[in-house]
């Protein structure tokens, strides 16, 4: 996995001899915001309208893999790639493009894209099977194109110019050219806020991201945006028994095919169904392959097992059954403890913050996964993951409950709070309320909402529930995976830590999309057609146990440090985010007598935006 970045400019000469060394300087600041993304090397490719720039983590073919990668034919530039991403099936394609008469210098599946491009033109990006985000720019046509995979498990960034465009992975690349700056307004706030999360939208002014399964050509007459995947409304013809034996035959080739690296790999396994699915069927693929045990890593909390009380969002804690499972395929298993005073460091926050170029407001959710994945990367390199199983397979409660279903909203809103405990208040309750009634949250998201379901596909004889489900279905897979997916992209490649996503594959998704409600849910519980699946690699007690959340600590030192940090901030007076917050409820949220935990998510977003503000030095037009 890789950072990669440039811009393209039609009307001057990036090369000329004039100007060449400070548009270089440019171009290796750009870059250089990619480090973590890449730690293993960095190279630049400067033509006279193009600047590319690449971060890369070594992960197939080490040595020949190095970017920017360019093809040639006569001495003369035919096209030029900065790629991030995993292409699983890059060997089918590299014994296609051999048949059709192209040759290869490396292993890498750069390479192959890069050839895919100078065969099938952008219609290659319907051809790859994988994780990606890249740039490829044509010397012939002098054009740019930015390719997202279907899902949006890479990120990629672009920021249109009157001349061409600025792209990056992140967008603190995009920032670190002259040309553009961070500006919020009333939009993007909303966009920050709101939690839906609008594929292409950012919260900064003009900054917008390649939507998933989408092409954007950059040319001298402006920029055109193509897709080349969707979802679609397919009959679903299997029986039950056909669809359960489909989902596994798709999941044992997932899972082989994302096995392949040329470093270390592992699992990050919480004892949950996703993750424990992953893990025993990549243990039984590398012993079938006498490759040893499959490495596992799980996290847990100091005192979590004192701390710990069963709710109606989480009644188990993971660390016995990710042990059971870890037991059950022989896996060489590693708990990673973290306690709340890692949790509520600064200077952790500020990492995990620059992590994502945004503030975020789910409480020590981001600083965990940035702290777990530090320690795994210290042993591994590559980490397969169970996310998006609960979007695909229908795993979250708000599946199930009749009254969320009929709700005309993004089912997950009400839930947002629940991952801070019972009697919390909302996120944004700190807000100042002239802002909040501005910002209008509400309307916000119904207005996102109907967009989202006009977009969903649908058979005509699909009854009223069937119906809904497919919408339900829609909008997790398309808006609410999207936030945990560059969660954990952010978190992990800020440690340089490859994470793998089986459960995005399309192939698997598509077909299960298609799968009627009554079999997703037919033994009555939450993601019934994924634990018939793999029930036979599973111990019972794992297989049959309830959905729970990814883990906060209970550790009440946590939020009682985080409204000290606050206390300071409002102390001093001199934090850009007091413009922000309402007097009133601010000096409640700190009075003794206020539970720590009944504010705690509002208090974490107080003190993100902060950071934010004085960090990024954000400019607010509201």
């Amino acid at each position: 996995m890789c950072g990669i970045t440039g811009w393209v400019a039609f009307e001057r000469d990036l090369t000329a001899e004039r100007t060449e060394r400070a548009e270089r300087s440019v171009l290796d600041a750009m870059t250089d915001t990619q480090l973590c993304r890449g730690p293993d090397a960095g190279g630049v490719h400067l033509q006279p309208h193009a600047a590319l720039g690449h971060r890369r983590l070594a992960v197939i073919d080490i040595e020949g893999g190095v970017q920017p990668m360019t093809v040639e034919q006569d001495g003369r530039l035919l096209a030029a790639l900065t790629y991030s991403g995993e292409v699983y099936n890059h060997r089918e394609l590299r014994a296609e493009l051999e048949a059709a008469g192209h040759r290869f210098r490396t292993r890498s599946d750069t390479e192959v894209v890069l050839h895919a491009y100078l065969e099938w033109g952008a219609d290659l990006a319907g051809r790859l099977n994988g994780m990606f985000a890249f740039a490829i720019w044509d010397a012939r046509s002098e054009e740019l194109l930015l390719v997202r995979d279907r899902m949006g498990v890479k990120p990629l960034h672009y920021h249109p110019t009157p001349d061409g465009v600025v792209f990056g992975s992140e967008v603190k690349a995009v920032l670190a050219h002259p040309a553009v700056r961070p500006v919020v307004d009333l939009d993007g706030l909303r966009e920050l806020l709101a939690f839906t999360r609008t594929p292409g939208l950012t919260p900064y002014r003009g900054i917008r991201e390649v939507r998933p399964g989408h092409v954007v050509r950059v040319r001298r007459g402006g920029l055109s945006e193509h897709r080349y995947w969707a979802l679609e409304a397919r009959e679903h013809t299997d029986s039950l028994e056909a669809t359960i034996a489909t989902v596994r035959a798709l999941l044992d080739d997932i899972v082989h095919r994302q096995l392949d690296a040329d470093v270390p790999l592992c699992s990050l396994l919480s004892g949950g169904l996703d993750s424990s699915a992953v893990t025993a069927i990549a243990a039984k693929a590398l012993r079938d392959a006498g490759a040893g045990p499959v490495r596992s890593f799980a996290v847990d909390f100091a005192g979590q097992s004192e701390n710990f009380h069963a709710d109606g969002v989480r009644q188990t804690a993971d660390g016995p059954y990710a042990r059971l499972l870890a037991d059950h395929v022989g896996a060489d298993h590693s708990v990673i403890e973290l306690d709340a005073a890692e949790l509520s460091d600064l200077s952790q926050r500020s990492v995990a913050l620059r992590a994502r170029d945004l503030p975020n407001g789910v409480g020590d959710m981001d600083v965990s996964l940035l702290l777990l994945f530090r320690d795994v990367r210290r042993r591994s390199t590559v980490a397969l993951s169970g996310e998006s199983a609960d979007e695909l397979f229908g795993g979250y409660r708000w599946f199930h409950d009749p009254k969320t279903v009929a709700t005309e909203n993004f089912p997950w809103i009400e839930g947002v709070t629940s991952i801070a405990g019972g009697g919390a208040v909302p996120r944004e309750h700190l807000l100042d309320a002239g802002l909040l009634r501005r910002l209008d949250l509400d309307g916000y998201r119904r207005t996102r909402y109907r967009e989202a379901i006009a977009e969903v596909p649908h058979l005509d004889s699909a009854d009223p529930l069937e119906r809904r489900m497919r919408e339900i279905s829609y909008l997790n897979l398309t808006r609410f995976v999207t936030i945990l997916l560059d969660r954990k992209d952010r978190m992990s490649m800020a440690n340089g830590l490859e994470v793998r996503v089986p459960f995005c594959d399309h192939r698997l998704v598509q077909y299960v999309f298609n799968t009627p409600w009554a079999m997703k849910s037919f033994d009555g519980r939450e993601k019934s057609l994924l634990r018939a699946a793999v029930r036979d690699v599973l111990p019972a007690a794992v297989a049959d146990r309830v959905k729970s959340p990814y883990p906060v600590t209970a550790d009440p030192q946590y939020p009682a440090a985080l409204r000290a940090e606050l206390t300071r901030l409002a102390a001093a007076r001199k934090s850009p985010v007091l413009d922000l917050l309402d007097g009133e409820r601010l000096t409640d949220a700190l009075a003794p007598a206020t539970d720590p935990q009944s504010v705690r998510l509002a208090v974490d977003l107080a003190l993100d935006l902060d950071l934010w503000l004085t960090e990024y030095q954000v400019t607010l037009d509201l």
